[in-house]
C-alpha cells in the first residue's frame, strides 16, 4: 500500500481548538520533558475535553490491560475527558460488528491485525485520522508503519504497540550448564537443542494450544528461507500455499516438530500448553525448567516478570536464527488505534497515542515495544528491551509484518480455524507436508473469496 494522506477538517469545536492544538503539538514532540508539553486549560478554565466520554475497546487482559489503562489515565489528566476501557472478545472484528449492529460502537478500538483494519475499512466502519494525528505520524513514525495503518491511500490507524516477533528467549543457567552458546543459524539452533537435551533438560517450549504461536514459527522460517518477495506474495495470496517454497518451510519446521523429545511435554504436551505457560515454564525451576528456550516476541517479558527470573541475567534473548542462505528474519506485529466515531475525543486520543509521551508510559512498565522512533530508549526498563527496541527502529522499513495478521481474520486470526488449526494439525503430524499445504490452500482460498465479496 502506497499512502497518499488526505488532509481533512478535524471535528473540533472552536472553544477547544487552542487547547487541542497544544495537545497535537505535544503529540508531535520528540520525547522530551512531558510536563512541559501538557496543554493548559482553555480561556474558560477547563481542560479541552472536559465532559467528553470516550470508550476504547481492546482484547487486552491482565497486565496488558492494566498498563494500557495507565496510558488512558494520563490522557484523562491532560484533557479532562473520561475514558472507559471496553473488554473485547477475539476476533475483535466480530465483536465490533455486533456493537455496530446494535448501534453502540466504541469511539476507538485497538485492532491487532492489518487484515482487521482492511476489513473494517471495507465495511465503512472507520473514520480517517484528523490532521493532528497525521502530523504526529509524520513526525514520529517511519513510512512503513504509517502505510500499515492506511487503506487505499486513506490513513485510519495509529500503531501504538508493536512487537518484534523474531526472538528466542532462553534460560541462562541451562545454557551455562550445558555449555551451549547462542545459535545464529537454524542448523546451529537444532544442534544447540540437542546439546541441551543431552544435558538433561528438554530444550524447546512450544505454546501450541494457541495457534498463533505456530504461525509465528512458520513465518520466521518462511521469510528467512523464501525471502521477502515470496513472503509478500503469500501474505496477499497471489502465491498459493501449495507452492514448493511453503513445502520447504514446513519441512524445515518439521525438523524440530518431528522430534517430540526436543519439545517440552512432547507433541501432546505442546498442544495443551498455552502461550503464557510456555514462557513461564521456561523460567521456573531454576536450572531444571520444563523447557530451556521459548520462541516469541518481546512481549514475553511480561510473562517472564511473573516468575522470579530477572531479564538480562536469568533470562536472555537472541535473534531468530537465519535459515539456509537467507538473512535472519525480522517479523513484526502490532496493535493499531482506529476511530469508529468522528468525535473530537476520538481524534484527540489518536493524536495522543501517536506521541512519544503516550508510549513512554507503557514502555516503563515493560512488555511493550513502540514503533515511535522519537521515544527515548531510556524509557525501557532494562538493556535487553532497549536493544530489542533499537533493533526494531533501526530496521526502518526493512521488516515484514506478521503474515497471518495481514490475511482475512477467518483464515489468519481465528482460534480453531484456518491457519491456526492447520498448523496445530501439522504439529501433530509434521511428516504430512503435502496434506498441510492442501488444507492451508483450501482454507485460504475460501477466506479470500469471502473477503472479496464483502
Amino acid at each position: 500500500m502506497r499512502t497518499t494522506l488526505r488532509p481533512r477538517k478535524a471535528a473540533v469545536t472552536m472553544t477547544a481548538f487552542t487547547a487541542l492544538t497544544a495537545l497535537a503539538l505535544a503529540a508531535c514532540g520528540g520525547g522530551g520533558d512531558a510536563d512541559k508539553k501538557k496543554p493548559g486549560p482553555t480561556a474558560g478554565g477547563e481542560l479541552p475535553l472536559k465532559g467528553e466520554r470516550i470508550e476504547v475497546a481492546a482484547v487486552w487482559t491482565g497486565p496488558e490491560q492494566e498498563n494500557f489503562t495507565k496510558v488512558l489515565r494520563e490522557f484523562e489528566k491532560r484533557t479532562g475527558a473520561k475514558v472507559t476501557f471496553v473488554p473485547a472478545q477475539d476476533p475483535i472484528v466480530n465483536f465490533l460488528g455486533t456493537k455496530i449492529a446494535g448501534g453502540s460502537p466504541p469511539d476507538v478500538a485497538m485492532l491487532p491485525q492489518v487484515g482487521a483494519i482492511q476489513q473494517a475499512a471495507a465495511q465503512k466502519w472507520l473514520k480517517p485520522v484528523g490532521p493532528e494525528t497525521e502530523a504526529a505520524l509524520a513526525a514520529n513514525y517511519s513510512r512503513g508503519w504509517q502505510e500499515l495503518g492506511a487503506v487505499d491511500g486513506t490513513q485510519y490507524g495509529v500503531y501504538f504497540k508493536a512487537a518484534n516477533k523474531s526472538l528466542v528467549w532462553y534460560n541462562t543457567a541451562v545454557f551455562e550448564n550445558a555449555g551451549a552458546a547462542e545459535p545464529k543459524t537454524w542448523k546451529d539452533f537444532l544442534a544447540t537443542a540437542e546439546t541441551i537435551s543431552a544435558s538433561g533438560v528438554t530444550p524447546v517450549s512450544v505454546g501450541g494450544a494457541d495457534g498463533w504461536t505456530l504461525t509465528d514459527w512458520f513465518e520466521n522460517i518462511y521469510l528467512s528461507q523464501a525471502g521477502p518477495a515470496k513472503y509478500d506474495q503469500l501474505a496477499k495470496h497471489t502465491l498459493k500455499w501449495t507452492d514448493p517454497s511453503v513445502a520447504a518451510a514446513l519441512t524445515t519446521l518439521g525438523e524440530l516438530f518431528g522430534k517430540p523429545a526436543l519439545i517440552a511435554g512432547g507433541t501432546n504436551g505442546a498442544l495443551q500448553t498455552e502461550y503464557p505457560v510456555s514462557v513461564t515454564q521456561t523460567f521456573t525451576g531454576g536450572d531444571q525448567p520444563k523447557g530451556a528456550m521459548v520462541f516469541e516476541g518481546d512481549f514475553a517479558a511480561v510473562n517472564i516478570a511473573q516468575t522470579q527470573a530477572k531479564i538480562g541475567t536469568d533470562a536472555k534473548v537472541f535473534p531468530f536464527p537465519a535459515v539456509g542462505s537467507g538473512a535472519a528474519p525480522v517479523v513484526t506485529a502490532g496493535d493499531a488505534a482506529v476511530a469508529l466515531k468522528d468525535t473530537k475525543g476520538a481524534q484527540a486520543l489518536l493524536a495522543f497515542l501517536a506521541s512519544p509521551d503516550a508510549a513512554k508510559i507503557w514502555a516503563a512498565e515493560g512488555g511493550f515495544l513502540s514503533p515511535n522512533k522519537n521515544l527515548d530508549p531510556a524509557a525501557y526498563p532494562n538493556d535487553v528491551q532497549r536493544e530489542i527496541a533499537k533493533a526494531l527502529i533501526g530496521a526502518g522499513d526493512d521488516f515484514r509484518f506478521d503474515m497471518s495478521d495481514q490475511m482475512p481474520q477467518s483464515f489468519g486470526g481465528t482460534p480453531g480455524k484456518g491457519e491456526w488449526k492447520a498448523l496445530q494439525d501439522f504439529l501433530k503430524n509434521p511428516k504430512d507436508v503435502a496434506g498441510a499445504q492442501a488444507r492451508l490452500e483450501a482454507d485460504a482460498a475460501k477466506a479470500y473469496r469471502t473477503a472479496a465479496k464483502s
